[in-house]
């Protein structure tokens, strides 16, 4: 017999689908249309192919991996570990709901850097939160509660974004959502000139979301003239991998610490999965930046509130694993390490596909940094190497770099070089569903 709860739920979408959660402004039919990982992950389900002695498909989205495949884990994190584990003066008690003060002090002059104004002026402050996806929800909500304009508020996001940032917004109660550009699919490059458009063209008051901003290959002169069309506008920083496009802590945080200097109030979601190996910590930190210590203390409380009916409060482990790390810069070091292997893996693709004669340039390939790349695939070869090689990546052609690894590299370079050469011939032969 249906219950009353199954009957009310009878018309209840799978997933999130936009017209289920808002009206918004959808991407143009021209404008490469992504999926979120975890929508790929789905779409791979039931893909028992075995490559070249790996079990399953290849899957070009997971984050950072060892040689084998497995989740990356940080030697630092692992001594720090043991370190915790027999402190006898540690206890299992709550943390107060904005978190664990160390960490959130240290994370948040790690982003903003020490001798930040913003910090010494006690202006800027932390809150404890569940992984970056918590920051930016709680950032989000608040924004929509308490961030007044005469009209309906819009939210930009960066289309390599788009699906899963889109939904936290949209949860939040933001109704106006748009899609922006800084990725030039045709020319491989940075298109600034289509970035700055947007940003001038948008309504005061706007939030433009700024993922990943030590990634997007901006340069710090690209940087200062978004910042100056950006002045009518608030910044949402969202930075998920310091550290990890350059090697360097402080490189990585130029384009924020630079809006903080031009006296921007703004918010800012870190997230130390990556950086770190603790994925499943969850642990991050929303970063606030205000004109004022009183302003910043205002705000804090309302975040507090949400964070009581939200969570209650964070768990403790990862962020004091992170908090002691930060804490001594030597044991920093693995950091640089990781970034080096990263841009290895960019030059060795690109030596392998220049060795294989894959027709095309691919320079972006190490032009590009960080943890994510474009690859330049058009949509019709994603879907070939999905189909025939059962390699999966987002339709943008866009892969996590830290995904490929000396024991796959050759098939990954091989079957790119196949996808690109079947294109140039006309050999895909795929129909519209298959590229879907």
């Amino acid at each position: 017999m249906q219950g009353i709860f199954t009957a009310n739920l009878a018309n209840l979408p799978r997933g999130c689908p936009p017209s289920a959660c808002a009206t918004i402004t959808r991407p143009n039919d021209n404008q490469e249309r992504l999926f979120s990982s975890q929508g790929l992950a789905l779409r791979r389900d039931g893909d028992a192919h075995v490559t070249r002695g790996q079990l399953g498909p290849l899957f070009l989205l997971a984050d950072c991996q060892t040689e084998t495949g497995k989740a990356w884990a940080c030697p630092t994190v692992k001594q720090t570990l043991l370190q915790i584990a027999n402190d006898p003066t540690l206890d299992h008690e709550y943390l107060p709901g904005l978190g664990l003060p160390e960490f959130t002090r240290a994370a948040t002059a790690l982003a903003l850097g020490r001798e930040s104004h913003a910090v010494t002026e006690n202006r800027a402050g932390g809150v404890h939160t569940v992984g970056g996806t918590g920051a930016v929800r709680i950032g989000a909500v608040f924004l929509r509660r308490w961030y007044n304009s005469p009209s309906p508020i819009v939210v930009y996001i960066a289309l390599p974004q788009w699906d899963g940032l889109r939904c936290i917004f949209q949860g939040a109660g933001f109704t106006e959502i748009r899609p922006y550009h800084y990725w030039d699919a045709v020319r491989l490059a940075v298109g600034i000139e289509d970035f700055l458009e947007v940003l001038e063209s948008a309504p005061d008051c706007s939030i433009v979301v700024l993922h990943a901003p030590e990634e997007t290959g901006l340069t710090p002169t690209q940087w200062e003239e978004v910042a100056r069309v950006m002045r009518s506008l608030f910044p949402f920083f969202d930075i998920p991998a310091q550290g990890l496009a350059s090697g360097d802590l402080d490189r990585d945080a130029w384009a924020l610490r630079h809006f903080v200097a031009q006296g921007f109030e703004l918010f800012c979601a870190q997230s130390f999965s990556k950086t770190f190996g603790l994925y499943n910590e969850r642990v991050g930190n929303l970063i606030v930046v205000a004109r004022d210590n009183e302003t910043l203390v205002r705000i804090r409380s309302q975040l507090q509130k949400q964070v009581l009916g939200t969570w209650a409060t964070p768990a403790n482990l990862g962020a004091r694993v992170i908090a002691t790390v930060l804490n001594n810069p030597a044991l920093l070091s693995n950091l640089r390490m990781l970034a080096e292997k990263i841009m290895l893996i960019r030059e060795k693709l690109k030596e392998k596909l220049r060795l294989l004669g894959t027709p095309g340039c691919w320079e972006h390939l190490t032009a590009q940094s960080g943890t994510r790349s474009f690859t330049g695939l058009l949509p019709s070869e994603v879907a070939f190497l999905k189909k025939h090689k059962h390699i999966y990546l987002l339709e943008s052609g866009q892969v996590s770099v830290c995904s490929i690894n000396s024991h796959n590299l050759d098939y990954v370079a091989q079957s790119i070089n196949e996808a690109v050469r079947g294109r140039a011939g006309g050999a895909h032969g795929l129909s519209s569903a298959e590229m879907e």
